[in-house]
């Protein structure tokens, strides 16, 4: 089956970069080898009515960009919902939001780990989980068929899918939608377990599938997996573990079956991680290059998915950043956000043509690019 990347259609801009305007805070065309490839950056957001932001998503629709996070008091919190802003006429709207965790009964549980999702021609789709703790959340989701204007009601989904989990799903092209999940289990040590969900009815009904166990090898604990599409429709993912590297497990039929999970030479110090397939071929990955802390946020990028070469640092200062999200825009330039030390989420637009990446050996970070 092939397996096309799915993005939305923006519309044209100057130069053919989106004019990003928000005033304060911006960082643009950084110099030096290390923030080669950076055309702008920004907060999406300078004040806000909740002290915490973390887990970010981001979008492309017809009408422009979209991301969304949860945010309030703390991680966790009850008053922690999904919160929300479009970037229009050069500039991020004012944060709302948009889901929250009341139930029926009037009792609030936290949302967790929004995932945007431009389904053309349909729907943009939200994916969000509502629940105490990542062991006992539950998924749901909300479609806008205004690129986020308006939301129909949140909808719970069945019993043992809980959507993607972190980054966004991959559309096929028979239309098929592959969302990378995962579970973590309330024993202790909490058993963390990949798995992928795949609906051809854009969500009303879902298969689940579990890459396959090693018969020589321990089982690696791994969540939030990212999907990379290769020649002749080969699927690769990406994620995170508590072994201090990223995993990856690959696919030959669309998502259906996996293979064995196993770890690459990329460091992971136990956070989110997300890449992207660009249009030239290349596989761009950001990511926590340490197996320690959560700064460094590096870049790095591959032909093949197994060598990894360096090429962008965007925080090295001491702090959290982390939980990245990933696209590629129609008019190919490449958008990040991520969590800015848990207080404001920070959007980066990268020209990927300016990257001049440098082999990594020997595992380690190059000199020339911090």
């Amino acid at each position: 089956m092939l397996v096309v990347p799915v993005v939305g259609i923006i519309a044209a801009s100057v130069a053919g970069l989106p004019a990003i305007q928000q005033s304060a805070t911006r960082e643009k065309n950084k110099e030096g080898a290390a923030f080669a490839g950076i055309a702008d950056s920004e907060f999406v957001f300078e004040t806000a009515p909740f002290a915490s932001a973390h887990a970010s998503t981001i979008v492309e629709t017809r009408e422009g960009l979209v991301t969304a996070w949860f945010a309030g008091t703390r991680e966790g919190a009850a008053d922690v919902g999904i919160w929300l802003s479009r970037h229009l006429a050069g500039e991020w709207t004012r944060p709302i939001e948009v889901a929250t965790g009341t139930q029926p009964d009037g009792r609030r549980y936290p949302c967790w780990n929004p995932v945007l999702f431009d389904v053309p021609d349909k729907a943009l789709m939200l994916f969000y989980k509502v629940g105490p703790s990542p062991q006992s959340w539950w998924g749901m989701v909300r479609t806008s068929r205004d690129s986020g204007r308006t939301w129909t009601d949140a909808r719970r989904l069945p019993d043992g899918i809980l959507g993607p989990i972190k980054n966004k799903l991959l559309q096929l092209s028979d239309g098929t939608l592959v969302a990378p999940s995962s579970t973590e289990s309330s024993d202790r040590p909490s058993t963390w377990r990949v798995h992928f969900e795949r609906t051809t009815d854009a969500g009303l009904t879902w298969t689940a599938a579990f890459p396959s166990a090693s018969a020589d090898a321990s089982p690696i604990n791994a969540i939030q997996p990212s999907i990379l599409v290769h020649p002749g429709g080969r699927l690769q993912a990406l994620g995170r573990t508590r072994s201090q590297r990223v995993f990856e497990t690959w696919s030959g039929d669309g998502g259906r079956t996996w293979a064995p999970i196993s770890l690459t030479s990329l460091p992971n110090p136990n956070s989110g991680i997300d890449a992207v397939t660009l249009r030239d071929g290349r596989h761009l990955i950001v990511y926590n290059h340490t197996t320690q802390g959560r700064s460094p946020l590096n870049v790095s990028v591959s032909r093949d998915g197994k060598t990894w070469d360096a090429a962008l640092l965007l925080e090295s200062a001491p702090g959290e950043y982390s939980y990245p999200a990933v696209i590629q825009s129609s008019d190919g330039h490449v958008h990040v956000t991520y969590t800015w030390k848990r207080q404001r989420i920070r959007h980066v637009v990268i020209d990927p043509t300016w990257l001049k990446p440098v082999p990594m050996p020997d595992g380690n970070w190059p000199r020339e690019l911090r």
